[in-house]
């Protein structure tokens, strides 16, 4: 006789993957629970993506402004109240929350507010709340968490705030100097900037965005010190100092500056310290990432586990397609994987990027001979005011099959273009039928259909 358990499913993590996966389970007829420590929504919705955008909209106002006087406008007395934006925002966060609550309420899902810690491949103890259940299948879903350097590394790290904490700042510092040059950190940049914040961006590499294609980096990186952002490469914190003048932040370099307040954007570990994964079977990677295939199991045979806690792609949409994946596979017996190749992503930066695909040294390694076409140009809202914030716009084409593999753009709305440039670059779509598009003008987006002569390298250029 087959063992009987509480739930079909339990989900540990109550973010976009864990409840997605959990909603649809429930929805076929399973017996679904759902744990989750914090706050229901998950890093996106409470931390991380959509209080983010806020708080760059918030930010762009003030660029808005002089642009609006370019165009004519007289623009009064400005002044930004930093508490009635954080409640504006915090009352949003929870409305999203609760729809999110209710979505897996009303889907059939049972909600346990409580940390859930595995006792072995079938049982979950859900601490605090003097109960255990078991699961026949079990979704960890957990997502990520900051992550600092220790004490030992960086003495005065104490004094720091993260990602987190920059949500819930009682006033705006007048200084501020962030550790890091990734999303987050160059996100963030732009935020205390346009909010009128004194800011420093401090990374230990050769350039912002590691990872990123090249031009797209060095580009960004100008246009932020256009907004008034100082950036300094090549260095991080040795100590930090608590003084009555600030934060006196001590650099590799040899520089030193003070600054009311310091925010390290240096990382992310996946959350899955005392989840009891071993006890489970659950093997994990030197950096804390759960081990998964291509169909998001674990080493052990009933547990799955999807998003940010895989380290596959820490994407909210994609956490989303792999838990649909996972709902196929597992509910309806349709083995499926989700392709991670050509997902398009975006940096909210200021300037904001819009990328999918190859970056141009990728594809050179793995297509051989590519083409590269770019264009850097003033948009016609910059032009009239005399402005000189410039757009970059690339395409990486493969030679042999004529197939755009990479597009990058950087500029306004440059997101809200790569949505559309990626179902191109997902279909395999020729340079040849990019071309053939018919332009629409007068938009920024056009130029990326009219890119005609191709881009050399100077390096390449006397190579040849």
């Amino acid at each position: 006789m087959a063992k009987t358990y509480d739930y079909d499913l339990f989900v540990i993590g109550a973010g976009s993957g864990g409840v997605r996966a959990a909603r649809l389970a429930a929805m076929g007829g399973a017996r679904v629970a759902v744990a989750e420590s914090y706050r229901v929504g998950g890093t996106c919705v409470i931390r991380g993506c959509v209080p983010k955008k806020f708080m760059v909209y918030a930010s762009e106002f003030s660029h808005g402004f002089d642009v609006a006087e370019g165009f004519g406008w007289t623009v009064g007395e400005r002044s930004f109240d930093w508490a009635k934006f954080v409640e504006r925002k915090d009352v949003e966060i929870a409305r999203l929350s609760g729809i999110y609550t209710t979505n897996l309420e009303k889907a059939g899902a049972e909600l346990f507010h409580a940390r859930a810690v595995l006792k072995d491949a079938h049982t979950v103890e859900l601490v605090g709340k003097d109960r255990t259940v078991t699961a026949d299948k079990i979704l960890i879903a957990v997502g990520g968490k900051v992550w600092l350097p220790s004490p030992d590394a960086v003495p005065g790290i104490e004094h720091v705030i993260t990602s987190d904490d920059a949500f819930h700042l009682p006033h705006l510092p007048k200084s501020i100097l962030i550790a890091g040059g990734g999303y987050i950190a160059v996100e963030f940049a732009g935020i205390f900037a346009g909010l009128g914040v004194d800011t420093t961006l401090v990374y230990r590499g050769p350039n912002i965005l590691r990872g990123f294609d090249e031009d797209v980096r060095t580009h960004l990186a100008d246009e932020m010190e256009k907004h008034g952002i100082k950036i300094v490469l090549g260095a991080q914190h040795q100590r930090i100092e608590k003084t009555d003048k600030g934060l006196v932040n001590h650099l590799t370099n040899g520089l030193v500056c003070t600054t009311e307040q310091v925010m390290f954007a240096v990382g992310r570990r996946a959350a899955t310290e005392g989840l009891g994964l071993e006890t489970a079977g659950v093997e994990v990677e030197a950096d804390g990432t759960v081990k998964v295939d291509r169909f998001s199991q674990t080493t052990a045979a009933n547990i799955w586990a999807v998003g940010d806690v895989t380290g596959r792609m820490n994407l909210t949409p994609v956490a989303i397609r792999e838990a649909v994946a996972f709902n196929q596979t597992v509910f309806h017996d349709t083995p499926t994987a989700f392709d991670h190749d050509n997902v398009p992503t975006a940096v909210f930066s200021q300037p904001p990027i819009g990328t999918v695909g190859l970056t141009e040294a990728e594809a050179r390694k793995k297509c051989g001979k590519v083409d590269i076409y770019v264009t850097r140009f003033r948009p016609m809202k910059q032009a009239f005011i005399g402005g000189q914030e410039r757009m970059l716009m690339k395409l990486i084409v493969e030679c042999a099959t004529d197939r755009v593999v990479g597009v990058h753009i950087v500029g306004p709305d440059a997101p809200e273009m790569i949505q559309m440039a990626a179902i191109a670059v997902k279909m395999g779509a020729t340079k040849a039928q990019w071309d053939q598009t018919c332009a629409l003008h007068p938009t920024a987006a056009e130029e990326i259909v009219t890119l005609r002569e191709k881009y050399v390298p100077h390096e390449l250029a006397a190579a040849e």
